[in-house]
């Protein structure tokens, strides 16, 4: 079968895959520099003066190599290339079947995308654990196949899940949150300028914004998911939130937040750029 003839949803999957694709490559040092920030506390002194994001990446480079701000880029492809592209069909499927007469609204939108990321994160969950111990640096894994099977030998099916709740109040609201404030800042802008040139740069510029505020909403639940993965003692959701406010208070749940920020963001706008072009390539409404 040709791929232009295709499904749909199987070309929004391809279309996602390819974006993800990119994204994950050109931002997967600031997704390491956030796990290290989110862990290096637990092994610090009390009192001992905080650890920036600069200097998280002057260290890694100096004690490792400049390519290990890429660790971790393996698991990072095997979940973002189907994730993203499961993640995206979904989203095509669910628009397709409830709103393809009409634009959903503000609160129809943020379902429609935490619909959407809570299918492909449950999915891929077990590589999104595996790539977080990948970057924490605590763990000497070799392959991500070699990290799945010391993992399920040594601590169970159950870890690989490990996080699952944090996971999705981080990821299923980041991305409703996203979709709403994408869509409706889109909304907002006259057709001559969506509908121009440079609508490649509006759709990234739009991504951007909705990125920023999506981002800071759920940044405690990322710290508390890092906790939670990186640890092989198996904590619950409620253990990890503890913890983090017993070690380091409020602030705690904000640990990384820029860099993790910086990279949600570029890469959700350029992953929704990149999808939206290709799909419009194609004749297809996303």
């Amino acid at each position: 079968m040709e791929f232009a003839a295709a499904h749909p949803a199987l070309k929004a999957f391809m279309c996602g895959s390819l974006s993800g694709t990119c994204s994950t490559l050109l931002f997967q040092p600031l997704d390491l520099v956030k796990t290290r920030l989110q862990t290096l506390q637990n092994n610090a002194r009390t009192g001992s003066p905080k650890v920036g994001m600069l200097s998280v990446f002057v260290n890694v480079i100096r004690t490792e190599s400049v390519f290990s701000l890429w660790k971790g880029v393996s698991p990072s492809f095997v979940r973002c290339i189907p994730g993203v592209g499961i993640y995206f069909s979904t989203f095509y499927s669910l628009k397709q079947h409830f709103f393809l007469d009409r634009a959903p609204n503000a609160g129809e939108a943020v379902l429609l995308g935490a619909g959407a990321r809570a299918v492909a994160g449950v999915c891929m969950l077990p590589f999104t654990v595996i790539k977080t111990r990948f970057e924490s640096g605590f763990y000497s894994y070799v392959s991500v196949a070699g990290a799945l099977r010391s993992m399920y030998e040594t601590e169970g099916v159950r870890a690989l899940f490990s996080g699952l709740t944090a996971t999705l109040l981080r990821d299923a609201p980041f991305s409703g949150i996203y979709v709403m404030f994408y869509s409706q800042t889109k909304k907002t802008l006259p057709p001559e300028v969506t509908l121009s040139v440079y609508t490649p740069l509006v759709n990234f510029s739009c991504g951007v914004v909705a990125g920023v505020m999506a981002s800071l909403v759920t940044q405690p639940a990322d710290v508390v998911k890092t906790h939670i993965q990186v640890s092989p003692s198996q904590w619950s959701t409620v253990d990890a939130i503890r913890y983090i406010y017993k070690k380091h208070g409020l602030g705690g749940f904000f640990r990384g937040a820029v860099p993790r920020s910086l990279r949600r963001t570029l890469m959700a706008a350029m992953a929704w750029t990149v999808y939206e072009q290709l799909m419009a390539r194609m004749g297809l409404k996303s």
